[in-house]
Parts: structure tokens; sequence; C-alpha cells
């Protein structure tokens, strides 16, 4: 079995706390665009509400004043366009709230995937099991590790991947890199289910 240079393994040690933090600020983000949204959306239901009432207002003092004098009429019309701007304005506010709600949904549809599949199966490849906990190789901080307890030893798996044919993918790297007992085996909320087939 090959060994890990230790500078490789502070690499790829380094490389995975900043995909960690990666996730972190991406999570941060989404809950930040969540607020958002819900301000969006109260501010877009007052705003229906205001314009809606002063349509009506507008429609119901240009229909009364038009009914009480004729003389008025050339003032009726000036306050009608006046009020057609006034609602062009409107509608082109309301298209620019909907497009930032469309871009709001998609962050709120990534981040409930992500959660969705925290709870799936997914794949990882094994490349060494221990009798004892004494190995410092993985932390559970870190993203693309597995350290797990199958009794009576403790597992050392590389890799979370959403398919078996990725993680068979990986696993054939591992093995031309010298790996050669390496296998997949598939977990569910951080228990392994069973050992796939490794072709």
């Amino acid at each position: 079995m090959p060994f890990i240079e230790e500078s490789d393994l502070l690499d790829l040690h380094k490389d995975i706390d900043k995909a960690q933090i990666i996730n972190e600020r991406l999570l941060d983000q989404i809950k930040f665009k969540n607020k958002d949204l819900r301000k969006i959306r109260l501010q877009r239901n007052i705003l229906l509400g205001f314009t809606s009432l002063f349509i009506v207002g507008t429609l119901a003092i240009t229909s009364f004043t038009a009914g009480l004098s004729s003389k008025n009429s050339f003032e009726n019309q000036n306050n009608l366009l006046v009020s057609l701007d006034s609602l062009e304005a409107i509608k082109t506010r309301m298209g620019n709230l909907k497009v930032q709600n469309e871009e709001l949904s998609l962050v709120k549809e990534f981040y409930l995937a992500k959660a969705f599949l925290d709870k799936e199966k997914v794949y990882s490849v094994q490349v060494k099991s221990f009798v004892e906990n004494n190995v410092t190789l993985a932390s559970e901080a870190l993203t693309n590790t597995l350290f797990v307890k199958t009794n009576p030893f403790y597992a050392y798996s590389l890799g979370n991947f959403e398919t078996l044919d990725e993680a068979q993918s990986f696993r054939k790297q591992l093995v031309n890199m010298g790996f050669k007992d390496a296998f997949v085996a598939s977990y569910q909320d951080g228990k392994r289910v069973k050992i796939e087939d490794p072709y």
C-alpha cells in the first residue's frame, strides 16, 4: 500500500478546508437571499395594494369629475395621461421585482436540494481501516472524507458521490495510484449501508 506524503496530505486538507469555507459562505448567502426574498415579497404585496387603490381612486375621481362638468374634460384627459405614465412605471417596477423573485427562487431551490442530498445515500471509496481510533488522517469537519466506525474497525473513506458510477470511477483512479485494496461503499446518515460492486 503506498504512503501519502505529509505535504500532500496537508495540501489535500487545505483544499478541503477551502471548499468547506466556500460552502459555508454559500449557505450564508442563501440565508441572506431568503431574507431579501421575504422583504421583496412584502414590498411587492404592499406595492400591489397601493397600486390597486391608486388605480381605483384615480378612475373614481376621473369619472366623478367628468360627470360634473364637461368644461374640464381637457384637464381630465391630462390627469388620465399622468395616471397612465404612473401605471407604466409601476408595471416596470413589478417586472423587476418578478425577475428578482425568480432569481431568489433558484437560490432557495439550491438550498433545499442540498438539504435533501444530505439525507440521501452517498457513495465513498474506502482506502483503509484501522483497529484503533488513533489516526489523525481525517476530521469530521472535512467535507470529502468519511471516518466511520464499522465494528470492530474504523474505516477511512475518500470522496462523497451521488452516484455509484462516479464512485467507481474515482476508485479506479485510486487503484491506479497504488491503493489496490480500495473499494466502494454506500453510506446514509453517517453509517455504512453496504459494500458496493467495484465495477
